[in-house]
């Protein structure tokens, strides 16, 4: 059950941190409404606050972050952007898990 919280955590996290830069952006690169920055700003806002609920040391939790961020971030990809995802791309965000979860799930 601690792999699904701690996953679950990592996954919100990640997406909220996209968010809070996917949204700028729209704003910069495709000329979405300035007012587009004020939800971007609480998405970040609500990243960093995300990234304390973790029980680890931060380098830890940064280290180990990274792995989910990299599979949402495919996930992203797929599904907001509409592109296609390689066997490499799977491939690499399998590799990534399982190097968050070997940071994440190691003894205390």
């Amino acid at each position: 059950m601690e792999i699904v919280k701690v996953a679950a955590l990592f996954a919100l996290t990640a997406l909220a941190e996209i968010v809070g830069c996917y949204v700028p952006w729209l704003v910069l690169r495709q000329g979405r409404t300035a007012w587009l920055l004020l939800p971007a700003a609480a998405a970040l806002a609500a990243f960093a606050w995300l990234l304390t609920l973790h029980p680890s040391a931060a380098g830890r939790t940064y280290a180990a972050y990274g792995g989910m961020y990299i599979a949402v971030a495919l996930l992203w990809l797929r599904f907001v952007e509409g592109v296609a995802l390689t066997r490499w791309d799977v491939a690499g965000a399998a590799v990534a898990l399982s190097g968050m979860a070997i940071i994440a799930l190691q003894p205390r």
